[in-house]
């Protein structure tokens, strides 16, 4: 039975670039932590998961001729505004704990991904060469 190699890699494939993506508005966030009136955003990982799993792409709806079809700049899903549990006095919603709790999630995920990824990738030349 042949093996389909997209098929086999599309799962961890997904996800490393969702992480990618997300350590980009984290590290976003980290860098204006002191900016005032910086809104600190997110990616809602598992509904953007979800989404890509499901080939939907997250594409917002076109509720007027006038507005571009498609999901967010480049296919990449939408950058959430996160509600702050307490804003600081200049309106900066950036909590720099919970930031690096979500980089290091998020970089678990990644992490985690990679090593599945490396075991497939052990498999699937174990079958090829017959376990030499």
């Amino acid at each position: 039975m042949p093996i389909d190699i997209n098929q086999a890699f599309a799962p961890h494939e997904r996800v490393m670039a969702l992480a990618s993506q997300r350590i980009e508005l984290l590290a976003a966030n980290m860098a204006n932590a002191d900016t005032p009136n910086y809104k600190a955003r997110d990616i809602d990982f598992k509904a953007a998961l979800a989404s890509a799993d499901a080939g939907t792409g997250m594409a917002p709806a076109a509720t007027h001729t006038g507005h571009i079809q498609g999901a967010g700049a480049g296919g990449r899903p939408a950058a959430l505004y996160r509600v702050p549990e307490q804003p600081s006095l200049d309106g900066n919603t950036v909590d720099a704990q919970k930031e690096s709790a979500a980089i290091a999630e998020t970089a678990t995920r990644y992490q985690a991904s990679l090593a599945f990824l490396d075991m497939r990738i052990r498999n699937l030349r174990m079958a090829i060469t017959g376990g030499r």
